[in-house]
């Protein structure tokens, strides 16, 4: 089987700045999402669904939450030589962390060599959709490409917040231009629309190989796929393609989740994507069988619902409620429950993210928050409804107003 020709390989080091408090004790791949899922598991489950058995996760950024959730739910069968690999970082090279993400690839570029892989996908562990990768690989040795990159069409007055590429009508990379202050081009037979890199790419291994060493020895260089290796490409007339995600499908998929990627890249952008999920027919479906989201899984009991007497009643309105929980008598709204969440009697919980473990008291009032795990609310507390209040008691709010509270924070 030709897959077993690629190597995958993901970058799951970030830290994801823009998304604390959320990634101070994890890094960005490893932050819950719809309840039971983490981060990365999209990216991993995307390889897993396109036949790719051959996996390595390189790591940084305070891993240990990541190490433990992929050496618990993602074991291949190695008899048969497929995997899903930790690759810590190592500083294999001059003894530092890594300095880009080009480098990250460099410093462990012997899971590359000490094999006769084809072609290497590098992807990012951080990103929420769902894509056949066979796809993109048929385009890039249709292309005869060195590299081929993923892309997305955005509203063309969005391009400064995205690292935009312009092609010809053949969609061969002729610019990449690093979040644009003046108009880039648009994409073909579309005025209103440019290109946005997904940070995904398959390569030739050769070509790889060859781009990395000579990045390596320039000093000035980031060492950055983004800033160095593709405009390196481009200057030296590198056959480098772009591959319209807009035109993959999926076994199962419904017409109006084409297209759909989301960055997660802070506090309101996560909040907004966890909310999608429940509506009625969500744009991202987490329940097909025909492309199913594996994880791991919990050894939970179902979850509960109880008490029905005059206003004790135990409800749960437009919401997902993963294993453990138990809604005891209080009501919640619009709210995505990550396992062992217990909802206590005349509370009220509402447009909120709860992780695993946390208990809110009677009487409580939850509005607008996400809040971490190991998290045990008093009752009578009130959250999301002052922003000054929220803020004195260390809690974070965003810009769009959306209450952070984080991992095993002490409420008074």
């Amino acid at each position: 089987m030709y897959h077993d020709k690629v190597l995958t390989m993901i970058l799951a080091g970030g830290q994801g700045k823009r998304l604390l408090p959320l990634t101070k004790d994890r890094a960005k791949p490893a932050v819950p999402f719809g309840g039971r899922y983490r981060i990365i598991d999209f990216v991993l489950n995307n390889f897993i669904n396109s036949g790719f058995h051959k996996i390595k996760v390189l790591t940084q950024y305070k891993s240990d939450s990541l190490n433990k959730h992929i050496s618990r739910g993602w074991n291949l069968s190695s008899s048969i030589d497929q995997y899903v690999d930790l690759v810590p970082a190592q500083m294999r090279t001059d003894g530092s962390w890594y300095q880009g993400t080009a480098d990250a690839i460099y410093q462990n570029i012997n899971q590359i060599t000490d094999e006769s892989f084809k072609h290497v996908c590098v992807f990012g562990g951080d990103h929420i959709y769902k894509m056949d990768v066979r796809q993109m690989l048929k385009y890039h040795n249709k292309k005869q490409a060195d590299l081929t990159i993923s892309a997305i069409a955005i509203p063309i007055e969005l391009a400064g917040e995205y690292g935009i590429i312009e092609v010809d009508d053949d969609w061969r990379l002729t610019n990449f231009i690093e979040k644009p202050s003046s108009t880039p081009r648009h994409i073909p037979n579309d005025k209103t629309k440019c290109l946005a890199s997904m940070g995904n790419y398959i390569f030739k291994s050769e070509k790889l190989v060859e781009e990395l060493e000579k990045d390596a020895q320039d000093k000035n260089s980031s060492h950055d796929f983004g800033k160095n290796i593709i405009p390196n490409m481009l200057k030296n007339n590198s056959r480098v393609y772009i591959y319209n995600f807009s035109e993959n499908s999926y076994h199962g998929m419904l017409e109006k989740e084409r297209g759909y990627w989301r960055d997660v890249g802070n506090v309101d952008s996560y909040w907004q994507a966890n909310m999608d999920l429940l509506a009625y027919s969500p744009e991202l479906n987490l329940y097909s069988q025909d492309w199913p989201l594996r994880t791991f899984n919990y050894n939970f009991p179902p979850a509960k619902f109880i008490w029905d007497e005059d206003e004790r009643v135990g409800v749960a309105k437009n919401s997902l409620v993963s294993e453990g929980c138990i809604i005891s008598g209080g009501v919640i709204s619009r709210c995505v429950l990550s396992p062992m969440v217990r909802i206590n009697s005349y509370s009220s919980v509402c447009d909120s993210i709860l992780m695993e473990n946390v208990n809110i008291g009677r009487h409580s009032q939850i509005n607008k928050a996400i809040i971490d795990k190991n998290v045990d609310i008093p009752p009578y507390t009130e959250i999301g409804f002052n922003r000054e209040e929220d803020l004195r008691r260390g809690f974070y709010v965003s810009s769009g107003g959306i209450t952070v509270v984080p991992k095993g924070a002490i409420i008074d």
